[in-house]
């Protein structure tokens, strides 16, 4: 993962270990893999997020499902998604610690309970 942040320019390895850091924060289990040949993922028993850096924002994949409640409204896309939303982050925006975290906490709680599938079939 290390080698995917430090090829992108400054200000998305920035936006990219900030993320990395809360993510962490959140629950310091989550491990760190590459997917898809080079694309980094943070999981715990089960995808939490990935990053993907996009020539003018990175992206934030949340894996899960849609069923994290976002009261802050940070999510960018993806709304409608069946597997996964997006938060993107562009030059010189802040990322709102809070609200991320506390996404990230509950795709993690999510995951120790069985993951968003089984939970969204359970509320069926």
């Amino acid at each position: 993962m290390d080698d995917y942040i430090e090829a992108l320019p400054r200000w998305q390895q920035d936006i990219c270990r900030q993320v990395r850091d809360l993510i962490h924060a959140a629950d310091p289990e989550v491990t760190e893999t590459v997917k898809r040949t080079v694309r980094p993922y943070f999981v715990l028993k089960g995808n939490v997020c990935a990053l993907l850096a996009a020539k003018d924002h990175v992206n934030v994949f949340l894996y899960d499902g849609g069923i994290v409640p976002d009261p802050e409204g940070i999510i960018t896309a993806g709304h409608h998604n069946k597997t996964a939303r997006t938060v993107a982050f562009r030059e010189g925006e802040a990322i709102n610690a809070p609200a991320l975290t506390a996404m990230f906490r509950q795709i993690i709680a999510d995951n120790r309970a069985g993951g968003w599938r089984r939970l969204k079939d359970q509320s069926r």
